[in-house]
């Protein structure tokens, strides 16, 4: 049964990227911007959250497109591992413990990304001369 899903593997791989990336600019529209409004978020300012905020949107952003996502996914990997360690790390190493689910999991994904590419519906997928493989 799960077979037939397979031949959907290029397009949710597009799916996926577009969602993480999507995710992604809401937390830097938390930071930067103030919306969504969430609690315990400060400021803007030169704080390390602070200055992840307009990483996380511009990351975002060209994952969202699929423009440079070999690139933006390899630095927002980095990105959420460094944040792990320095924000969540401290509190233990366990995520679930630690509240660093999230930016674990941010991580990995960004790390496949790389791996994998953007799929079929991305900027850089049309700027490519031959077809998505």
């Amino acid at each position: 049964m799960f077979d037939r899903f397979s031949a959907y593997q290029p397009q949710l791989l597009s799916v996926l990227r577009i969602v993480a990336g999507l995710l992604f600019v809401c937390h830097g529209t938390a930071k930067v911007l103030g919306f969504p409004a969430v609690e315990g978020v400060p400021p803007p300012g030169l704080s390390l959250t602070g200055l992840s905020g307009p990483f996380e949107l511009v990351l975002g952003a060209l994952l969202v497109l699929g423009l440079f996502s070999r690139p933006a996914a390899f630095l927002a990997s980095g990105f959420c591992a460094v944040g792990y360690w320095t924000m969540h790390g401290p509190q233990g190493v366990f995520p679930i413990l630690n509240g660093g689910e999230t930016i674990a999991l941010y991580c990995f994904v960004f790390l496949y990304l790389v791996a994998a590419g953007p799929g079929p519906w991305s900027v850089d997928a049309a700027m490519r001369k031959k077809p998505y493989a």
